[in-house]
């Protein structure tokens, strides 16, 4: 047996997947119905696309260790923000027979170094379309 073996430390990329398995499942337990993962067009990604009640939500998946480069609320620019929505617009143009309201929420998952969630919680209405 060896004492004080910590576990290995998860890549970004290795964090990212974690903290979308986690957002998802945390999403499904809030009443969300997981319609698509990581939506892609050559344009972009959607890290999530689901239905809360009667409202089309586009999810963004910020999973982070610590607040010391900002919140993973802040880390979604202006810039981003106005991808998702131009993603969402093409999806919905493509998927979607009927209006539909549609939001726009942020995922944010706090992770340790190993990949142990510390905390999740979502920002409905994070930004607007």
């Amino acid at each position: 047996m060896l004492w004080g073996k910590r576990a290995k430390s998860k890549t970004k990329k290795e964090l990212a997947r974690i903290g979308e398995d986690h957002a998802a499942r945390y999403l499904s337990s809030r009443g969300y119905r997981i319609k698509e993962r990581n939506y892609r067009t050559p344009r972009g990604e959607i890290d999530i696309i689901a239905e809360h009640r009667d409202t089309l939500v586009f999810i963004e998946v910020k999973a982070r260790s610590s607040d010391e480069y900002g919140t993973p609320l802040e880390s979604v620019t202006p810039w981003k923000a106005r991808r998702i929505a131009a993603l969402a617009a093409a999806y919905i143009g493509s998927h979607e027979r009927r209006e539909r309201l549609t939001r726009y929420d942020v995922v944010e998952v706090y992770l340790t170094p190993e990949g142990r969630v510390m905390r999740i919680g979502v920002v409905a209405g994070a930004f607007g379309g």
